[in-house]
């Protein structure tokens, strides 16, 4: 009677040790199928800076840059380098200049400021405002511009961004009408300038630095906004223009291989001229 209850405690401890050798076999094959997932790769930050100051006894220099051109690494660490190598040669003109001549009441200055434009798709543009002073009644002020091709990481000049051979007549004739307007619009009854004229003459566009103008179609470009020095069509006073012309208005010129980055109407057209211009 004896030989029952010990089979019975036996089997209950064989049983009891293969539920716990089962439970450990599972636990250690779902470890062994499961793996720790792989931390994801850091994603390398842009580290260029987006602005660059100097000042020393002979000249003040500054570049400025928008914080959007973060989103282009490889346009803006090309435009960090370049800008900077130019605000050093600035310097070291000036110490050459200055040295040579005694000395001066102030040291020369140099600033080069970029405004961010239109972005589409494919194409990213800057506008560059460069002031400069060296000594004089009043400083300088040019402009340059930068339209940049993200898929090929290359700069476009107005030969890429415009047909080839294409006759660029009603394009100067848009720009030349509304310079005049805004002309008129700051300096009333002003003499108007014209594409022969012999005091003021309009500027060609192929020849007037532009970017890409803020449109009301999302991703897509409403327009190019010339700009326009100081004494270009009027005097110093007037100071300089920036003129935003509707893609309406020389769509028909357009590479066909850009076109389709441009839709819709500016959000503002004509005289575009930054408040401190």
């Amino acid at each position: 009677m004896t030989s029952a209850p010990r089979i019975l405690l036996l089997s209950v401890a064989v049983a009891a040790t293969l539920s716990a050798s089962l439970a450990a076999c599972q636990r250690r094959e779902e470890k062994a199928a499961a793996p720790a997932p792989a931390p994801a790769p850091a994603v390398a930050a842009d580290a260029t800076p987006v602005g660059y100051e100097s000042k020393t006894p002979y000249a003040d220099v500054k570049l400025t840059l928008p914080q959007t051109v973060k989103a282009t690494p490889v346009l803006h660490a090309a435009l960090y380098a370049d800008m900077v190598r130019d605000l050093k040669q600035f310097e070291e003109g000036a110490q050459a200049d200055l040295s040579e001549a005694g000395g001066g009441p102030n040291p020369y200055e140099k600033s080069i400021a970029f405004t961010p434009g239109a972005e589409t798709a494919r194409l990213v543009s800057l506008a560059r405002t460069d002031f400069e002073y060296t000594g004089g009644a009043h400083p300088n002020t040019s402009f340059a511009s930068v339209i940049w091709d993200k898929t090929t990481n290359k700069r476009l000049g107005f030969g890429d961004l415009f047909r080839p051979g294409a006759d660029l007549a009603v394009l100067d004739k848009a720009l030349c009408a509304a310079a005049n307007a805004a002309k008129q619009a700051r300096s009333p009854g002003s003499e108007a300038a014209t594409l022969d004229g012999k005091m003021w003459t309009c500027p060609k566009a192929v020849s007037t630095p532009f970017f890409l103008t803020p449109g009301t179609t999302p991703g897509k470009a409403g327009g190019v906004t010339f700009l326009l020095g100081p004494y270009q069509i009027g005097p110093y006073s007037d100071g300089y223009y920036w003129i935003a012309l509707p893609q309406s208005a020389f769509r028909a010129l357009l590479n066909p291989a850009y076109a389709d980055q441009f839709d819709g109407a500016p959000v503002k057209a004509g005289d575009v001229t930054p408040k401190n211009g």
